[in-house]
């Protein structure tokens, strides 16, 4: 399998998506200076630049969904959602609802989040719980290349709305990825190391800070199984109820801050339905509840570390 980096991983799904179907186009800020082999392949009309306008950008992907095309709007860094919830929450979201399925709505919103450039509070801020609250979503952040390639074609197939973010600090990062058709279904996690002892469960950048957390833990005889996440709506329950029920423990790991995040709906979820499984209460690693720093080592230290989850685990193991 060929290596590439997940920049590369994600316009190979544009392409081959726009490929597959007539009806995909590439919209948002930047697309077309930054993707010309696009524009070369598919035309102006098809991969376009927009102004720096969020709202009118995803305002114009739900009014093309909604006539039938399947959009792609990247709108570059997650905080600027803010300028795009009406058209994205109010609209795109509830629209398929309130047409009583008569209407679909295949939109895709990329933007990038998370630490690991230092471009400071403005432009990195993990809002993926915000659209994970919102009906009609559904959110993808994927931590592997694969994934990055096979989730964003899924993602441009399905017939609703999909909020798809990308780590910033995989942006270059590199990775396999099958050869020919690759496509990874919305709403299953992948169960990335097998374990006994406890469940380390997670997503996008923090998928590698649990892998290195269980290799640590190994070496002090601990089995940890880690899970990734891949889809936070639709959220595969099964898998992690299935995890935590056999090593009756878990540490959920995100970035986000930790108020009404995905590690709360994690834990809220296993209290209700594993809880005569559980030896220990499930802990919680996520950034704090403050903006993000533009300083390198401060951002290190906003976001959890392997030591850090390695400890907890140890702490529930004990």
């Amino acid at each position: 399998m060929p290596r590439i980096t997940v920049n590369e991983a994600i316009e190979q799904a544009l392409a081959e998506e726009m490929a597959h179907d007539p009806r995909v186009l590439l919209m948002g800020e930047g697309v077309a200076t930054k993707r010309p082999a696009l524009v070369a392949a598919f035309g102006g009309a098809r991969v376009r630049n927009t102004p720096l306008a969020e709202g009118i950008i995803a305002g114009t992907a739900a009014g093309a969904a909604a006539t039938g095309l399947r959009p792609v709007a990247d709108l570059l860094f997650a905080p600027f959602l803010c300028y795009a919830m009406d058209e994205l929450v109010n609209s795109a979201g509830k629209l398929r609802y309130l047409s009583g399925g008569q209407f679909a709505f295949p939109l895709v919103t990329l933007a990038m989040t998370g630490a690991g450039w230092g471009v400071g509070a403005q432009h990195n801020h993990n809002v993926e719980a915000w659209f994970a609250h919102a009906p009609g979503l559904k959110v993808v952040m994927p931590a592997s290349v694969a994934d990055f390639k096979g989730l964003l074609k899924a993602a441009i197939r399905d017939d609703n709305p999909v909020l798809f973010f990308i780590d910033i600090a995989l942006a270059h990062a590199e990775g396999e990825v099958p050869e020919g058709e690759h496509v990874v279904p919305l709403g299953r996690a992948a169960v990335r190391r097998p374990g006994e002892d406890v469940t380390l469960i997670g997503y996008a950048k923090t998928v590698d800070v649990c892998e290195r957390a269980a290799q640590a833990l190994a070496e002090r005889g601990v089995s940890a199984e880690v899970i990734d996440l891949r889809t936070l709506k639709p959220l595969d329950e099964a898998t992690i109820l299935a995890s935590v029920r056999r090593t009756g423990r878990a540490v959920v790991v995100h970035e986000a801050s930790r108020t009404c995040g995905v590690g709360a709906e994690i834990a809220a979820l296993l209290a209700e339905h594993a809880f005569d499984a559980l030896e220990a209460p499930v802990l919680r690693l996520t950034g704090p509840d403050a903006p993000a720093p533009a300083s390198w080592p401060l951002e290190q230290a906003y976001v959890p570390q392997a030591d850090a989850v390695a400890a907890a685990a140890s702490r529930l193991v004990a």
